[in-house]
């Protein structure tokens, strides 16, 4: 093998089988949860039947039963009895006539059978050797000759987190149930065997369940005898070899990957199959390459597969040539919609080319999961930060709905932050899901926008960090939502105002005057000390990195551009509306802009207040007490205040042709 090759090879049998496996003289009982129907990577023997020079694959991928019953018929196990509530028992291996045998001399006539609770006590009495239902015996009393099993055999119950449904509050007949369960845990009677492990070993209970607590806590605490086992989902080594493994079986990869160097393609591919794959099962990777060919992606396509798998969705609007030239023709398009900030704009687009090329985040050793963009948006109120990212929904998915907003304000309580997630079960709201989660399932390609991040409650910062580190949560019903094809923005005011603590004012903290490097300055240094101080949150601000946004203050220029602007939609809106042309005198214009732009502080933002409050509620006043007519031109000739500081207008209205 080359030095800089890539060794697949597994080399071990999970740990959870051998866990079981060198237990076996002391515990009588395992209760094994977590990932349980999955498949398991195992060593994989040599074969002549491989493409290319393969002589062995890197593992197999067996089931649960396969997995355990290799362990066991190598410590002289005769057989593996299975029992869930639907099929009742049965055998494993089922086309063994020797197994079959073997369990029927355990538990004569009772295979196929689905057996009522009381029977279920006698048959697991049989098999572990401990006493019967009824009998009066102590276990210093027993007769061991009479009690202990006739085979060594294992007894493995498939889903078991259904036999009750309520662990804390169990049925008469399911408390009598395991409550046996436990005694026999303690009066089970180990069996001397043969194969390479001839002393004595106990006929183990194999529990699988979901959960650790989905059986009675009384239970799977209350004997030594029992022992919980876990089993996690797999880590990236073993999705590693599963996906090298998948690539010569499914996808009849000629390359002996391991003769290999790590850079060649067919290595990226592997690798970027098990990055991505990170939160999956190998079951789950088994169904995505059967996705694949029922699509006809080859194994350079996986990542497409394993898209569709996750979201349900076959175009990638990423991939088009047509995204490309959008965001190629998009700085004119938004710095006419984004007045003033073209540096804010510029970095914005830097970012969107990144994501677009999938190149977001590509200096780190696995990035595929996170978001497509991530950009942190800080500077002024009123400043064009919102309409920045409408503007970028627009831009990348051609339309503004795909648009996302929350405002974090509404989840400054700790109980609100369950809204994005969903409430967990038996709390208040569990049956309407997550708002963010529900929604991007939905729609997983758009722009979601968390506005004013600092006024969230801290706990919600744990969401964000697990959906930009590893691109998903799980909402309350346990279903897992993927982020990896949406731009994640997140808007803030730090470093600008803060209130003060015994007035609750807002206190101004930079000023118009400043610079734009003094401005960048300051709001990074406050956004620092918030996420690092403030939150204890170093980890959160390291994942946006570098693309904290700052925007500037809009300076007079831009000032009057927004007014314009705005004056004009107001005019469209007149004309749309009631057939009346709007025009302004010179005196009336100057005196309006002087209203509008008078405070700089509050920005666009503060400019449309400004019109609305002196020209478009006067206005109002005035249209609403006129006759109505059709067609002609409204001509405002100045501004004024009453008595009361209120704006009035001088206005006077002539005829003219309809607006076009």
């Amino acid at each position: 093998m080359k030095p800089n090759s890539v060794d697949y090879t597994v080399t071990a049998w999970p740990a959870f089988s051998r866990e079981i496996e060198g237990t076996l003289a002391v515990h009588a009982q395992f209760v094994v949860h977590g990932n349980v129907h999955d498949q398991y990577a195992v060593p994989a023997p040599a074969s002549p039947d491989l493409p290319g020079h393969v002589r062995q694959l890197p593992c197999h991928l067996l089931p649960m039963k396969e997995v355990l019953w290799e362990r066991l018929r190598l410590s002289g196990y005769a057989c593996l009895i299975t029992f869930d509530p639907v099929a009742g028992f049965d055998v494993f291996p089922p086309d063994d006539d020797a197994a079959r045998q073997a369990a029927e001399r355990l538990l004569p006539g009772v295979l196929g059978t689905r057996p009522r609770w009381e029977q279920m006590r006698a048959h697991l009495a049989a098999i572990t050797g401990a006493p019967p239902p009824g009998r009066n015996a102590t276990e210093g009393a027993l007769d061991s000759r009479a009690t202990t099993p006739c085979v060594r055999a294992a007894l493995l119950i498939d889903l078991a987190s259904r036999i009750s449904a309520t662990p804390a509050s169990l049925t008469v007949q399911e408390h009598e149930f395991f409550l046996y369960c436990l005694k026999a845990a303690e009066l089970a009677v180990p069996v001397s065997g043969g194969g390479r492990r001839p002393f004595r070993l106990f006929n183990p209970v194999i529990w699988l369940v979901d959960k650790e607590h989905d059986l009675p806590g009384w239970f799977t605490n209350g004997s030594e005898r029992v022992r919980d086992v876990a089993v996690p989902k797999p880590m990236l080594d073993v999705r590693g070899s599963a996906a090298a493994n998948l690539a010569y079986e499914v996808f009849r990869v000629q390359e002996d990957l391991h003769r290999l160097p790590a850079d060649h393609p067919d290595n990226h591919r592997v690798k970027a199959f098990a990055d991505s794959t990170d939160g999956l099962t190998l079951r789950a990777m088994e169904e995505i390459s059967t996705l694949a060919q029922d699509r006809g992606l080859s194994f350079a396509e996986i990542t497409d597969a394993i898209r569709i798998y996750k979201l349900g969705v076959d175009e990638n609007p990423w991939r088009r040539a047509v995204m490309r030239r959008q965001i190629q023709d998009g700085q004119e398009m938004i710095q006419k919609r984004v007045l003033g900030q073209p540096r804010a704009v510029n970095r914005t687009l830097d970012i969107l080319k990144r994501a677009a090329l999938g190149l977001s985040g590509a200096q780190a050793p696995s990035a595929v999961n996170r978001p497509r963009g991530v950009i942190f948006f800080a500077g002024p109120t009123g400043v064009g930060k919102t309409e920045l990212a409408k503007s970028v929904a627009g831009l990348l998915f051609g339309d503004q709905n795909a648009y996302l907003r929350f405002d974090m304000s509404e989840f400054a309580a700790e109980q609100a932050v369950d809204r994005l997630t969903g409430a967990p079960p038996g709390y208040v709201g569990y049956d309407q899901g997550g708002e963010l989660t529900t929604a991007v399932r939905e729609r997983p390609f758009q722009v979601v926008l968390f506005d004013e991040i600092e006024k969230a409650h801290p706990r919600l910062m744990d969401r964000f960090l697990q959906i930009l580190e590893d691109g998903r949560l799980t909402d309350g019903h346990g279903e897992t939502t993927h982020f990896s094809e949406c731009v994640l923005i997140f808007t803030s005011n730090l470093g600008v105002v803060h209130h003060d603590e015994h007035t609750k004012e807002p206190v101004l903290l930079v000023d118009p005057s400043d610079g734009p490097e003094e401005l960048e300055k300051r709001v990074l240094a406050a956004i620092r000390d918030h996420f690092r101080l403030k939150l204890g949150r170093p980890e959160l601000l390291n994942r946006f990195g570098d693309n904290i946004v700052v925007f500037d203050f809009i300076d007079e220029r831009t000032a009057i551009q927004i007014f314009d602007l705005q004056l004009g939609n107001i005019g469209t809106r007149l004309a749309y509306e009631h057939r009346l042309r709007l025009e302004l005198s010179d005196q009336a214009r100057a005196q309006l802009l002087e209203q509008c732009i008078a405070d700089p502080l509050n920005g666009g933002r503060g400019i449309g207040n400004a019109l609305e409050a002196n020209l478009i509620n006067p206005l109002a006043r005035a249209l609403f007490d006129r006759e109505e007519t059709a067609d002609g031109v409204v001509v405002v000739d100045s501004i004024g205040r009453d008595a009361n500081r209120i704006a009035t207008l001088q206005l006077r209205f002539r005829p003219g042709s309809a607006p076009a």
